[in-house]
């Protein structure tokens, strides 16, 4: 499992996760997808998603219909994206 974490800022989050709402990873393929709210910043948001395969995480991440939906969705500058291979599950 690929683990694909973004955290972006966000202008309102309810004008975001509207936006998210049209797109969220599942749609390309996520297993699951999480949204977390920062606890002192509720227009800071982290989105942790987990993907069988690299290729088809880096094709999420890579898709210009994405960076589209962030930008229109109210993200503020570039988000912080990270992706990690899941090596344990307890």
């Amino acid at each position: 499992m690929y683990v694909l974490a973004i955290t972006p800022s966000v202008a309102d989050y309810d004008k975001w996760k509207t936006g998210y709402d049209a797109m969220p990873p599942t749609v390309a393929g996520a297993k699951f997808a999480r949204v977390n709210r920062n606890v002192d910043d509720s227009n800071r948001v982290a989105v942790v998603s987990g993907f069988e395969s690299l290729e088809t995480l880096n094709a999420f991440v890579g898709d210009a219909r994405l960076k589209d939906a962030m930008q229109e969705a109210g993200v503020i500058g570039e988000p912080r994206i990270e992706i990690f291979e899941e090596v344990e599950v307890i």
